[in-house]
C-alpha cells in the first residue's frame, strides 16, 4: 500500500512528501488496522488573509474494509497541518482497534452478578422484580437530571445539547459523519426539512432514519383528544 499526496489548488514540493512518508509509518498504522486498502492526504491553501494561522489545511483519508477514516487539522504551515491531523488519525486509529478488541473479549454478565459488576444496578426481589418503594429498607430519594426524574443514584447520566443546522443532503451527511468520526449523525434532511439520522451498521453499509409528523398520533396524545366525545 502507497501514500497517495495530492494538492487541492496548490502545488505540493517533494520535501513535504517525504516528510508525509516519515509521519504516517504505515507499519504503525496496519498494527492498528490489519485491512487497509488505501491512504490519501490531500493538502489545501485558503487564500484569505484573514485565516493566516489557519491558511493551510491538511486531510487524510484512509480507507479498508472497516469504516471510513477521516482526519482533518489547519494551521500556519503545511507540515504543522499535517502533524496535527496525523495526531487526530492515531487517535481514531487506537479508538476503533480497542474498541474491536473490547467486542472480542466482551462476555456475557449472568443476571445474578450484575449487581456485583455495575455499581447503582437495581436490584431485583424474590420474584425478579424490581422492588416497590416500600420494599426498601429506606425511601429512595428522587433527583431532577436533565428532563428526567430519577431515584437514587442510578446510573443514567443525561446531558442535553442543542445545535444549530443548516440543512443538507444525505451525501452530505455521510461525509459529515465520517469527517467527525461518529458511528451515526443528527442532520435535517434538506428535501424534506424534517429531522433525519444517518448512521453505520457495518462496513461500508450504512441506515437512515427520518422522523415525520403524523397528525393523527398527534392528536391522539393532545390533553383535549377525546373531548368531543363526552356527553
Amino acid at each position: 500500500m502507497d501514500i497517495v499526496v495530492k494538492g487541492r489548488k496548490t502545488e505540493v514540493p517533494e520535501r513535504f512528501r517525504k516528510h508525509v512518508a516519515e509521519k504516517l509509518k504505515l507499519e504503525k498504522i496496519q498494527k492498528l488496522d490489519g485491512k487497509v486498502i488505501s491512504l490519501d492526504v490531500e493538502v489545501s491553501k485558503e487564500p484569505n488573509p484573514r485565516q493566516a494561522d489557519r491558511c493551510d489545511r491538511v486531510e487524510i483519508t484512509l480507507r479498508s474494509r472497516g469504516p471510513v477514516i477521516r482526519a482533518e487539522a489547519a494551521a500556519s504551515d503545511p507540515y504543522a497541518a499535517l502533524d496535527l491531523a496525523a495526531e487526530k488519525l492515531e487517535a481514531r486509529l487506537r479508538r476503533q482497534h480497542d474498541k474491536r478488541y473490547s467486542r472480542r473479549g466482551a462476555r456475557r454478565i449472568p443476571a445474578a452478578e450484575v449487581a456485583d459488576h455495575v455499581p447503582g444496578v437495581a436490584t431485583l426481589n424474590g420474584n425478579g422484580l424490581v422492588p416497590a418503594p416500600d420494599e426498601g429498607p429506606e425511601a429512595v430519594p428522587t433527583k431532577k437530571i436533565g428532563s428526567l426524574e430519577v431515584q437514587g443514584d442510578g446510573p443514567i447520566v443525561v446531558r442535553e445539547k442543542t445545535h444549530v443546522a443548516a440543512p443538507m443532503t444525505l451525501d452530505q451527511a455521510l461525509y459529515e459523519m465520517e469527517l467527525v468520526g461518529h458511528d451515526f449523525y443528527l442532520f435535517v434532511d434538506s428535501e424534506t426539512k424534517e429531522p433525519s439520522v444517518v448512521y453505520r451498521r457495518h462496513a461500508y453499509d450504512y441506515g437512515v432514519i427520518h422522523l415525520s409528523t403524523d397528525t393523527m398520533v398527534t392528536q391522539a396524545h393532545s390533553p383535549d383528544a377525546g373531548g368531543a366525545l363526552g356527553g
